[in-house]
């Protein structure tokens, strides 16, 4: 792949990312599961890019996060926050909304 086409990719993944991660934290994840969850579904994330989101979205107060002590391994949970449901709500339809138009675009640069 060219370097102008991977910064392209990674400019275009970089927004959807969010609304992956959000999708996902309905239920409580610690980063390694969420890792999981997202490549099951074909989506690749690094850890490296995802800790910095992650305390981002905490930031912004669509996620809270908790520590789990009880097994030996202490791990941090994060889940939607109720703002976080509205703004995944609301992001969806805005997703939905932009993939139609896109869409409507491409099959119409195929004719």
């Amino acid at each position: 792949m060219s370097n102008l086409l991977q910064s392209l990719t990674t400019e275009l993944r970089r927004g959807t990312l969010t609304l992956a991660v959000l999708s996902q934290l309905r239920t409580p994840q610690y980063g390694y599961s969420l890792v999981q969850r997202l490549e099951t579904s074909g989506i690749t994330i690094e850890q490296s890019t995802l800790y910095p989101l992650l305390r981002r979205l905490e930031k912004q107060e669509l996620v809270t996060s908790s520590w789990d002590t009880s097994d030996t391994r202490p791990r941090k949970y994060y889940v939607l926050s109720e703002f976080g449901i509205e703004i995944l709500s609301e992001l969806k339809r805005e997703w939905e909304k932009t993939t139609h138009e896109l869409d409507q675009l491409m099959k119409g640069s195929e004719e």
